[in-house]
């Protein structure tokens, strides 16, 4: 493998940055052997076992919980839905935060307005956060996040690591001589990169001490809904699981179901090289979107390699959801015309539902090797889709 792939592999698999991968590399990809290896050791604890209880500082009424992101570039999804999740059940005191205040621009699309910076909230909180919440960033190395995670770890906060936001954490020295996961497409790198870790399969998320990771985008849903459990009960995580449309939230993950066969890579140089194919989806914001909705059915079709999804609004101002997320559009209502379908979030559609007819109209729309492709980035398995589409090849 050339320099540079293994480069960008070490960093930010293809599918979490914001620079999409060269037709000329996926293609150079089609002549090598996808690593099957048991690279990740096999999980011990029994698939019931979840989160150990996560206990706020003594000055709390509730958890403080900080979702940190890059203002260029952070993952949507891993960003949005732990923070909306976790606000809409009202366990715990909840921030968005990045570096700087102002405009965070999200991966693979959308951007949102940050209105607390970490000295903002190390001002309102100088005595630390209890849960820290890093999701997959551009710059995993980006001293300053680290720093930051690095100070609220020593003053006991848990660092959650969702997705790729593990490598901002294995940079941080955070996962030295612990047990960790990881998307599956970083096995190896991570690996490589972090001899000292133990890395687990088979699980959405691993718990060591203060330190959570999970598996690839899609596991912010299950990983919130554990947290919401360590924090409040069952009760009210069941309450928010059903709100969501999942049955369990539980650890079981079968890792070797998700990899990039000839097929996969075939479907995405195609797509990415003709241009003239590529589609704008337009979906039009209202105050009080789900946001949870929003992240994912904007993050499938911008992942098509396809489509980019952008945002429609009347006068470009930045229009606020259920939970409190400023999100800024990119067309005005009078535009619409120019984008090539109209999505609407519904109100009262659960969020993991919409997801799989989200991946559903996809495969309707583009073809199934485009709509596995797009699964396989979102680490989301086709078991449960197999019941509204037709699986096979």
């Amino acid at each position: 493998m050339n320099q540079n792939l293994r480069h960008n592999q070490k960093k930010n698999h293809p599918f979490s940055t914001k620079q999409m991968v060269p037709p000329i590399i996926l293609m150079t990809v089609l002549t090598l052997t996808f690593n099957h290896l048991s690279i990740f050791a096999e999980s011990k604890i029994q698939p019931e076992i979840r989160l150990e209880k996560i206990h706020k500082k003594s000055n709390h009424k509730k958890p403080v919980i900080v979702v940190i992101g890059e203002n260029q570039y952070t993952e949507l999804t891993d960003f949005i839905v732990p923070y909306g999740i976790l606000k809409r059940s009202e366990i715990a005191e909840i921030y968005a935060v990045a570096p700087n205040k102002g405009t965070m621009d999200m991966f693979p699309t959308l951007s949102i307005e940050i209105t607390t910076s970490i000295d903002d909230f190390d001002n309102l909180h100088p005595e630390g956060s209890d849960i820290v919440i890093v999701p997959a960033i551009h710059n995993a190395e980006n001293i300053t996040i680290i720093r930051w995670i690095q100070n609220q770890s020593k003053n006991g906060a848990t660092i959650v690591g969702i997705c790729d936001g593990v490598w901002t954490l294995g940079h941080a020295g955070l996962l030295n001589n612990k047990k960790a996961t990881g998307h599956w497409y970083s096995k190896e790198s991570l690996k490589n990169t972090f001899p000292n870790t133990e890395w687990i399969k088979n699980k959405r998320y691993v718990q060591d001490q203060n330190i959570i990771t999970t598996t690839g985008v899609t596991a912010s849903i299950p990983i919130s809904v554990a947290l919401i459990e360590s924090i409040a009960g069952n009760k009210k995580a069941e309450e928010m699981a059903k709100s969501l449309g999942i049955q369990s939230w539980d650890p079981t993950h079968n890792t070797e179901e998700f990899n990039l066969d000839w097929k996969q890579y075939l479907t995405a140089a195609k797509n990415l090289t003709f241009v003239w194919n590529h589609e704008t989806i337009g979906i039009p914001l209202y105050h009080g979107i789900d946001e949870i909705s929003l992240a994912l059915v904007a993050d499938s079709y911008s992942r098509t390699y396809r489509s980019k999804t952008k945002l429609i609004s009347t006068n470009l101002q930045p229009i606020t959801s259920n939970s409190g997320i400023r999100f800024l559009s990119e067309i005005k209502e009078e535009n619409r015309k120019e984008t090539n379908l109209i999505l609407e979030i519904p109100k009262v559609k659960k969020a993991n539902p919409l997801l799989e007819e989200t991946l559903g109209q996809i495969q309707n729309r583009y073809g199934m090797g485009t709509m596995r492709f797009v699964a396989t980035q979102l680490e989301f398995s086709t078991g449960p889709l197999c019941h509204y589409v037709t699986c096979k090849d």
